[in-house]
């Protein structure tokens, strides 16, 4: 496998970097790749790459300490010029470390569980600094090598040479950790428990797009028995209200999933490891014991532990093929425990009051793409509530719905996938605060988000005072136009059961899938009809459609006459518009909303929280009418 670069050493001085056996690895790989990648050079190119290949051959460590050690390299000119070379060559090795490459730096925090002096508060803050202190030897080894061949002159370009390494990593042991019996060989694997990585980074991967389907196995796809403990990376992660484990393996094309995982999900808490709770369930991306019939999870029986697998297949190595089945593990769970995921984006909207007329003074994302409704009975009132949870603090953004604008707010916080393959570029960007995510917020507003039809002017974009059994027939039809990005043609319409809550129970012909999960979830929605029949009809809660046309210009079924006749004057304009149409509309039905919750609340209290969930698979318009929404309020000064 392609190896990458995990780093243990600490160093302080160019000369303990040289010596070190992170950069002694280094330079071995570099050559490596070099070498091979010379050897595929054409014929007409031969005779230069057979020279260059004996020249990276006699490239040595000792050498390049020598260089560092000496006081000049005036005589004899023959000495001078190799150097010069040679240190040339090493500054190519510095641009591939910091663009194409990938390293870890890692350091063992065990002290966070062992001794209670550290937290992962403090262990952040010292992995930070940790990958500060190795960019700055780094750059500064760089430059006094330059210096000593006098190839530093003229203008230093220091700003922008970022040399951090991909991931700074404080681990503790995996043994901390409570495995079940049969899965005793994963505590060899050391656990994340604090990060800090590099942003503004795309990485591209085999494959930038989902066409194999992730569902239930009837055999256990994991081998342990051909489980190499040393490449594997694991962090635990805290899903919504589950603990799930994900293994990474260190193969490049699988361990460039590892930032947007750190930049998607919350870490699990260390409490809970330090309290031996056990894991709901595990993930392997990337295993290269696994065969594509192991694509799938397997609820252990005996171990009470959910497994999800993605085998080391390039076509596989995207990391939707990441983020889907560890929320497709929650999702499996949450059903089981008699919830309801939802595939929705969701917001918390504080609604104030000047003067009784309402105001939206802030807009707090509780979900960018999952979430799971539990039915709650609060004290004060004895009424069972729909309560709202989300599964990320991060958003898996396809950037071809967003504006220039909207791009320029993730700049620096985002990690990207496939910038250059076109349609379905994506980034990783923070969009929720942790705290948010399990709040117990009961649902106000919960609509099913239609993207492809079109609404005339003067009409309403939302239809909220739907019967409830009208309503969910939406959510069962769970009708979206696609945008290409999975096997669906662009343009075309498919349909799935509640929008696909991993994974899907109903296929677009309406055929029973997972019928032991379908069942389950459907006697958990009778349980949710009931008791959200009754918020309706005390008027606590709506229900029902809204429209937000973003793919309604690329829908087959449209004509131009139909474009013309709602306003647009083609069909690119349509996926702009139609969202910034649905957020106005939301505006209106979120203040209309406060109003009647603040009329039944004692006090008149100055303030309210509205939230509303936007149930929709991909590109229904869900994060795009946030975004629509952010704009017309005005509540960040770009």
């Amino acid at each position: 496998m392609e190896q990458i670069l995990e780093i243990r050493d600490g160093c302080n001085t160019p000369g303990q970097l040289l010596r070190s056996l992170a950069f002694s690895k280094f330079l071995k790989a570099y050559k490596h790749a070099f070498i091979n990648d010379l050897k595929k050079r054409p014929d007409d190119q031969k005779q230069e790459a057979e020279h260059k290949i004996e020249f990276i051959k006699r490239v040595r460590t000792r050498d390049l300490i020598s260089i560092l050690e000496s006081d000049n390299l005036e005589t004899p000119p023959q000495q001078k010029e190799y150097a010069r070379e040679l240190i040339r060559f090493m500054d190519g090795a510095f641009h591939h470390y910091r663009g194409t490459g990938y390293s870890r730096l890692v350091r063992l925090q065990n002290d966070v569980v062992s001794t209670g002096l550290e937290t992962p508060e403090t262990v952040k803050e010292k992995v930070t600094d940790k990958a500060q202190d190795l960019a700055d030897l780094i750059l500064d080894t760089r430059r006094v090598l330059l210096n000593k061949v006098n190839l530093e002159e003229g203008v230093r370009r220091t700003p922008g040479m970022d040399a951090s390494p991909n991931v700074t990593a404080g681990e503790i042991s995996g043994h901390y950790f409570n495995y079940p019996g049969d899965y005793h060989l994963l505590a060899h694997v050391p656990l994340t428990i604090a990060a800090d990585m590099k942003t503004g980074v795309d990485y591209s991967t085999p494959s930038n797009k989902r066409a194999k389907p992730f569902y239930q196995l009837d055999h256990n796809p994991v081998n342990l028995r051909k489980f190499n403990v040393d490449d594997w990376v694991s962090v635990p992660l805290r899903v919504g209200t589950s603990l799930i484990i994900a293994f990474i393996h260190k193969s490049r094309g699988c361990i460039e999933m590892e930032p947007g995982l750190l930049n998607l999900f919350p870490f699990a808490k260390v409490d809970d490891i330090i309290n031996h709770r056990k894991a709901d369930g595990i993930f392997f991306f990337g295993d290269p014991n696994a065969e594509e019939k192991d694509l799938g999870y397997f609820y252990d029986q005996e171990n009470k532990l959910l497994v999800g697998l993605v085998p080391n297949i390039d076509e596989l190595k995207y990391f939707g093929y990441c983020k889907k089945p560890i929320l497709t593990l929650h999702n499996v769970l949450a059903i089981l425990n008699g919830d309801l995921p939802l595939h929705c984006g969701c917001t918390r909207y504080v609604v104030r009051f000047d003067k009784d007329e309402p105001y939206i003074a802030e807009m707090l994302i509780k979900a960018d793409d999952m979430g799971k409704i539990s039915l709650i009975k609060e004290d004060q009132d004895k009424i069972t509530r729909p309560i709202f949870f989300g599964t990320e603090t991060g958003a898996f953004a396809c950037l071809d719905g967003f504006s220039e604008q909207a791009k320029m707010q993730m700049a620096g916080r985002e990690v990207g996938y496939n910038k250059d393959t076109g349609s379905n570029a994506r980034q990783i960007v923070p969009v929720a605060d942790v705290g948010e995510l399990f709040r117990n917020d009961p649902l106000d507003i919960l609509l099913y988000m239609n993207n492809f039809s079109l609404i005339e002017p003067g009409e309403t974009t939302i239809q909220a005072e739907m019967h409830i059994e009208e309503a969910l027939e939406h959510f069962r039809l769970g009708e979206r136009v696609a945008a290409g990005s999975t096997q669906t043609h662009r343009g075309s319409k498919e349909s799935s059961y509640w929008a696909n809550p991993f994974p899907l129970l109903k296929d677009n012909d309406g055929n029973i899938l997972h019928r032991e999960l379908y069942e389950k979830f459907s006697e958990n929605e009778k349980g949710f009809i009931g008791d959200m029949n009754i918020l309706i009809n005390r008027e606590e809660m709506k229900v029902g459609v809204a429209y937000s046309q973003l793919m309604a210009g690329a829908y087959e079924g449209n004509t131009d006459e139909d474009i013309a006749r709602c306003g647009f004057t083609n069909r690119e304009q349509v996926e702009q518009e139609g969202p910034v149409r649905l957020a106005k509309g939301l505006i209106n039905l979120i203040k209309l909303q406060a109003k009647e919750k603040r009329k039944r609340m004692h006090n008149d209290p100055q303030e309210v929280s509205i939230t509303v969930a936007l149930v929709g698979d991909s590109r229904t318009g869900k994060s795009e009418t946030a975004e629509k929404m952010e704009g017309i309020l005005n509540l960040q000064l770009i």
